[in-house]
């Protein structure tokens, strides 16, 4: 056994049995490609953390004096954006024979739009630096589109499906670390009031992190999609291209229509945004009852952090295992969790400011997002499982656009009923999860654990 496969055994419980379907060459690089595939992914989650459009940007856009109105914008694009144009992009990336290619352009897209933001919170301020870092934060969303893309593809076909759960696992592992990290360095420099420049030099590092990402992945030994590669030759696109410039939205639509399985499965993803909307209305619960959490915003940085350090691994081995019921089970939890913490803030005498009620709260955030996590690695696993080839592909695109639908319409409800009060929002979010719990029972399994 050869140094690269001792480590990569150490970090992932490999598949044999998995691994022997897979065309020689292609076996003989596992633990080669598997390494490289966690270094990336872990980059890649690392550098995520450093973005964070849900609290770094946010505060950076404090300490830059941006209006409030483009802090609401934030999250929308940086979701939305990297998951509406994926069934317009299918047709391009499947016009290339090494689709690890795509994934290296993005991560530099990213390097750079990052790089952006990081020199216009140096050097601006108001409201032309919150428009140049939204630009950017558009820019860099469609650079996460032809990622995210492309690297479920690329995982395919150089990892059995048996070991690549655990890839996702130990990138969200390591994303945990930074956080952590992260969320102590915030405390240290000053909490809220860290200033612009501060968070300069984060994105800058964000950066570095991103283009560290392009020259992994740049190792990674594909094979060839030969369909891609005639296509090329002869001017035309693949006879396997499912989806065409002229009528995309169209053949999505078909998609979605006739194939039940695929249907199925962005319905229960769509429930499953329960454990990603609700996290950011427990902070405004929070607030709302006079607290920010422990250690304020900083608290639940670490939090967040912890949560994905300790489900990273665990998660991608379960995922392995049945994905389908870390989903399913993973929903179950967080609307279990929503529901005790209205009730509990519900009680009469509860006082959000006192010691208790503070750790309700971060406790509260804590679990979410530890479910979050396994949800989150459980439907990337069973998307990459239930597909080959090119349709994995075009089921990864148009599931991502379709969410990205479903993710304003559901973020617009939930915003709406925050008029109400933010404890009927999260209720809502609670029986969205409940109904996502029935949907996910009825999944078929596609997991060879």
């Amino acid at each position: 056994m050869t140094p690269t496969e001792r480590i990569y055994s150490a970090l992932v419980r490999r598949d044999r049995q998995s691994e022997s379907d897979l065309p020689d060459p292609v076996r003989a690089d596992v633990a080669r490609n598997g390494l490289r595939l966690v270094s990336a992914n872990a980059l890649q989650s690392s550098g995520d953390q450093t973005v964070n459009a849900s609290t770094v940007l946010p505060w950076l856009f404090h300490a830059l004096g941006v209006p409030t109105a483009l802090v609401g914008l934030l999250v929308p694009i940086r979701e939305s954006g990297s998951m509406l144009p994926q069934a317009l992009l299918t047709p391009l990336i499947l016009r290339v024979r090494y689709r690890k290619w795509v994934f290296v352009f993005g991560a530099l897209v990213q390097a750079m739009s990052v790089a952006v933001m990081a020199a216009t919170a140096a050097l601006a301020q108001g409201l032309a630096a919150g428009v140049v870092i939204v630009v950017a934060l558009a820019i860099f969303s469609l650079g996460r589109c032809l990622c995210s893309i492309s690297s479920k593809d690329v995982q395919g076909r150089t990892v059995p499906s048996g070991e690549r759960g655990q890839i996702n696992g130990l990138a969200t592992t390591a994303a945990g670390l930074v956080a952590i990290t992260l969320g102590v360095a915030i405390r240290v420099l000053g909490g809220e009031d860290l200033d612009a420049g501060r968070l300069a030099w984060v994105l800058a590092g964000g950066a570095v992190l991103w283009a560290g990402v392009a020259w992994v992945y740049a190792g990674v030994r594909e094979p060839a999609d030969e369909s891609a590669s005639a296509a090329e030759g002869s001017g035309r696109a693949s006879d396997h291209e499912p989806v065409r410039w002229h009528d995309w939205f169209v053949q999505t639509l078909r998609l979605l229509r006739d194939d039940r399985a695929f249907r199925h499965f962005v319905t229960v993803r769509g429930l499953l945004l329960v454990s990603a909307l609700s996290p950011p209305f427990v902070v405004t619960l929070a607030t709302d009852s006079g607290t920010t959490g422990l250690s304020g915003l900083g608290g639940y940085v670490i939090a967040s952090g912890v949560a994905a350090l300790v489900g990273g691994r665990l998660s991608g081995r379960l995922a392995d295992w049945s994905s389908r019921k870390l989903m399913t089970f993973g929903a179950a939890i967080a609307s279990a969790i929503i529901l005790v913490l209205v009730l509990v803030v519900s009680l009469p005498g509860f006082r959000g400011e006192t010691a208790w009620g503070s750790a309700v709260f971060i406790g509260a955030y804590f679990l979410l997002t530890l479910t979050h996590t396994g949800i989150r690695v459980g439907r990337k696993t069973y998307v990459i499982d239930m597909a080959e080839g090119d349709l994995r592909t075009t089921y990864v695109a148009v599931s991502n656009s379709a969410m990205g639908l479903i993710l304003l319409v559901v973020g617009g409800v939930s915003s709406l009923l925050t008029l109400l009060g933010v404890e009927w929002t999260l209720l809502f979010l609670a029986a969205l999860g409940l109904a996502g719990v029935v949907g996910g029972g009825r999944l078929p399994e596609v997991s060879r654990g």
